[in-house]
């Protein structure tokens, strides 16, 4: 069995991911900055909670400590914390941006500094987005965001795989989490969004977390420096 840390451990995918990792007999160091975690949904013996400030270098240092203190070895990592923002740049104010940058690529950044500095042997896996290959109105901060996680996650790749820190990023499309109501609670947004994936469908959880299981797997160790679309084929399939 693995041991892991989860940032952004109450969200909608977070929640599900914890669930099935702790199906399979992982133990989990489950962090988040605001929304409280379901304790009781929780294998309590497979499981460590702790608060963290995702875009804090020093939080997610300390955060990473702790887990080797509890848990010990650390064989993987998980950043789900992150935000959706859907304005053109031209109405974007500088607060939003900002707020967007630090929740999705400054919080993957200090996720790889803190490997940097304290794992070997490790499996990193960053969030990314389909806005970052393909071009979608409205999407210019989370799409710049995106990308920079993509780009930071080839290079991490690169620096660190002398210590075996193996660094892989997923970019879905629309998934049906409480961070997507703003689109899925409407039924025409929702039919629209369905429309232009060429599998018919916006994606669920567990469409993300088969994904991240094999990338967290011990043995699955010859991936690295990866994007991999989990995004019903919306950016590769016209």
């Amino acid at each position: 069995m693995s041991n892991y840390i989860l940032i952004g451990a109450s969200g909608g995918i977070g929640s599900q991911l914890t669930e099935y990792l702790q199906g399979k007999g992982h133990s989990i160091l489950l962090a988040q900055h605001k929304s409280p975690i379901n304790k009781e949904a929780l294998v309590q013996t497979l499981t460590h909670i702790s608060s963290v400030e995702a875009t804090d270098f020093e939080s997610v240092h300390n955060l990473f400590s702790y887990g080797i203190k509890k848990l010990g070895n650390i064989d993987g990592i998980i950043n789900l914390a992150g935000s959706i923002l859907l304005k053109p740049a031209h109405k974007t104010t500088n607060k939003e941006f900002d707020h967007t940058i630090n929740q999705n690529l400054k919080s993957s950044f200090s996720v790889v500094r803190a490997a940097g500095l304290l794992l070997n042997n490790a499996s990193v896996v960053l969030m990314s987005s389909a806005a970052a290959s393909i071009g979608f109105k409205n999407h210019e901060a989370i799409a710049a965001a995106k990308a920079g996680i993509e780009g930071l996650a080839r290079s991490a790749a690169a620096t660190y795989s002398n210590a075996n820190l193996r660094f892989n990023v997923i970019a879905p499309s629309l998934i049906d989490t409480p961070l997507t109501t703003g689109i899925t609670s409407s039924p025409l947004a929702l039919k629209a969004s369905e429309k232009m994936h060429p599998l018919g469908r916006i994606g669920t959880p567990f469409d993300l977390i088969k994904m991240i299981d094999l990338l967290l797997d011990k043995e699955n160790n010859w991936i690295t420096g990866n994007v991999f679309h989990i995004d019903g084929g919306i950016t590769k399939v016209k």
